[in-house]
């Protein structure tokens, strides 16, 4: 297990950086994996990072990815819905790196 520090409090994550415990996540937290994840966030992260997100408590699992850039090109159009746009801001996906920042579980068979 690993922690990171957000406003002097332990935050636990998981040996892969995975958050610990899900109600712990905000905003600033996410920021903190971020770096972790070698992301700098934009507006356009966190599009898909409240994409991500709503699906998630709306549906109750997180959202594979072939279903994720079919919600992306209805909401934000084709060029900001394909799999190349996702890696070109997240280096390890949708699964690996932007449900990790956005303090998702991880999926089963995701390392």
């Amino acid at each position: 297990m690993q922690a990171v520090l957000k406003d002097g409090t332990e935050i636990g994550l998981s040996e892969a950086g995975w958050l610990d415990n899900l109600d712990e996540w905000n905003e600033e937290l996410a920021a903190v994996i971020a770096v972790n994840e070698k992301v700098e966030l934009t507006d356009e992260h966190w599009d898909i990072i409240n994409e991500a997100r709503t699906f998630f408590y709306d549906e109750g699992k997180v959202c594979d990815p072939r279903k994720f850039s079919k919600l992306m090109k209805a909401k934000y159009g084709a060029d900001r819905s394909d799999s190349k746009y996702i890696y070109g801001l997240f280096p390890y996906g949708l699964i690996k790196s932007a449900n990790k920042i956005a303090g998702l579980p991880r999926p089963k068979g995701c390392s």
